[in-house]
């Protein structure tokens, strides 16, 4: 467990605002955990950036490969790759957030679960653009 700077201390001589979010090294056990738990942090926001990066292939596939390569018209197929476009954009937004806010969870010691709301939505946005997809190209065949 890794134990952080309490709010008591915050009154004390030579505390800073940017001393909040480093941790008081009691340990090398201590350290390590927190740095472990950062790096696990980071992992996510990375994560995050693939999901994102993965979105924006999607909307450039779909939005300019698939009607050349389907020979149909092409802006119910730009339409869906700005879907995916602003998927992506959603996505290194709230990334950045959660980096964040899993950062500060780690100085303040207490757990922030990703929110429902949050999964819901990008759940319902990634449905959506899956169930376009299937009917824009099954339509084509």
């Amino acid at each position: 467990m890794c134990v952080l700077m309490p709010a008591a201390s915050r009154s004390s001589p030579g505390w800073s605002p940017s001393s909040v979010f480093e941790p008081e090294p009691e340990s090398p056990v201590q350290v390590d955990v927190w740095q472990r738990t950062s790096m696990a942090a980071e992992r996510t926001w990375l994560a995050w950036w693939r999901t994102a990066l993965a979105a924006t292939a999607g909307a450039l596939a779909i939005g300019r490969l698939a009607p050349e390569v389907l020979d149909t018209a092409p802006w119910p197929y730009i339409i869906l790759g700005c879907g995916y476009a602003g998927l992506a954009i959603a996505l290194l937004v709230f990334g950045a957030r959660r980096q964040r806010e899993l950062e500060r969870s780690i100085v303040e010691g207490v757990h922030v679960p990703l929110p429902f709301r949050l999964v819901a939505g990008f759940t319902v946005a990634g449905v959506l653009l899956a169930i376009f997809t299937v009917v824009l190209v099954g339509a084509q065949l």
